[in-house]
């Protein structure tokens, strides 16, 4: 596959990126070695190969699941900015 500046201006433009001119020759090279690079790994034999799903043996390592009760309404606002004993008070955001 050729890589162009044209090739490389219509993938900007898809991917909604600007492109500096002064670096786009710099950016053609950097792609043609890419695709250079893929074309020399379809070139290996992988038969026999087989598909790899996780790069290590772990294999959804995740804690159990466990319930657990809920801080209480004092704990929970006891570090709060400002409350009004019930809620949390936030700056409103929104104007009518």
């Amino acid at each position: 596959m050729q890589v162009d500046k044209n090739l490389v201006s219509h993938l900007a433009h898809l991917s909604r990126l600007n492109v500096a001119p002064e670096k786009m020759d710099k950016l053609v090279a950097d792609m043609q070695d890419l695709v250079g690079f893929v074309e020399q790994l379809n070139s290996l034999d992988t038969t026999g190969t087989e598909p790899l799903m996780h790069m290590g043996d772990a294999f959804n390592v995740l804690r159990k699941d466990e319930v657990n009760g809920s801080i209480s309404r004092e704990a929970a606002l006891k570090n709060a900015p400002d409350s009004d004993g019930v809620f949390f008070k936030v700056p409103k955001v929104i104007r009518k």
